[in-house]
């Protein structure tokens, strides 16, 4: 499958600029859509920034390909080949949307939606053709992180999935396909990791920072070019059976929400959107982190990329 000649990306938020410039830059006609001029007036300035970033990765620009920018969302949706829906996590919301979609486009184009865990089906339970909707969850940043969950409702059909699929690989990046499950893989496996990272913190165990410099070269380090699942057979089941035997009973089973967490969100800290968090930011603190963020993110991908898969 090659790249959808028009695509409509629904939604200017944190997603959309990113998914919009790189379709962009593999030869795709993209329409961005949002109902805010203030929010598409800033989808702009972020999709020059994302040009930049892929320009650092020598990713190839194929002709063709442009961003355009819509407020009416009949003309951004007119003709597209695919179509990701990109607006807040509100079922009804998303529901709405994918209503308006579904009476707008063609019998063959394909709606995906990049929704970070809402059930597909839920979504799709009131399309008269449920069978056209697909789960399309790209990590973020979508333009660096170079995978995406495809995620199959109770009701998608079999070739939509493997259209999709097709789409992914086009332009380079992992196509992982899913069974559907509240939060999707990645969400979960990151949420397990984060409610134990949040209960250390909690506890006293360990300082913020010190737990995020041991993630990063004890675990993540490892993990980026291993894989867990390969990790546990270069350590041997044995070992991971011994230890999962007295350290699993001991770890977080919270099923609520840390209270370290629901305490800073009741105080107004939300992290580097409010200037503070689990962290304190100073005076320009949180575009310089951003950019270091960013760079780091440039810079492990072209690593990454030159590694075999193990």
């Amino acid at each position: 499958m090659s790249i959808p000649t028009t695509s409509a990306v629904l939604g200017s938020g944190s997603m959309g600029p990113g998914i919009a410039a790189l379709l962009a830059r593999y030869g795709s006609d993209v329409r961005l859509f949002d109902v805010s001029e203030e929010a598409l007036a800033r989808a702009e300035g972020v999709c020059a920034g994302v040009v930049a970033h892929l320009d650092r990765l020598d990713v190839p620009v194929t002709p063709g390909g442009s961003v355009t920018f819509e407020r009416d969302q009949a003309k951004a949706l007119a003709g597209a080949d695919l179509v990701i829906e990109a607006v807040p996590e509100q079922l009804e919301l998303k529901k709405t949307v994918l209503a308006q979609v579904e009476a707008a486009v063609r019998d063959d184009a394909i709606i995906a939606t990049n929704t970070s865990g809402i059930p597909i089906s839920d979504m799709a339970v009131d399309m008269a053709h449920p069978e056209r909707l697909i789960g399309m969850h790209w990590s973020n940043p979508p333009h660096l992180i170079p995978m995406i969950e495809i995620v199959r409702g109770a009701r998608t059909g079999a070739a939509v999935e493997d259209r999709l699929v097709g789409i992914v690989e086009a332009f380079g990046y992992e196509a992982v396909v899913e069974k559907e499950v509240p939060g999707f893989v990645e969400n979960r496996v990151l949420y397990a990791v984060l409610r134990e990272c949040m209960a250390l913190v909690e506890e006293g165990v360990v300082s913020q920072r010190d737990l995020d410099t041991v993630v990063k070269w004890g675990v993540g380090y490892k993990l980026a070019v291993i894989g867990p699942m390969r990790l546990v057979d270069m350590a041997g089941l044995d070992i991971y059976q011994a230890v999962g035997s007295y350290l699993n009973r001991d770890l977080s089973i919270e099923t609520g929400v840390s209270s370290l967490v629901t305490e800073l969100t009741a105080e107004g800290k939300l992290g580097m959107k409010t200037g503070g968090g689990l962290y304190e930011y100073g005076e320009g603190e949180v575009a310089s982190k951003r950019a270091d963020i960013v760079d780091g993110l440039v810079s492990v991908r072209k690593a990454l990329s030159a590694i075999k898969p193990v």
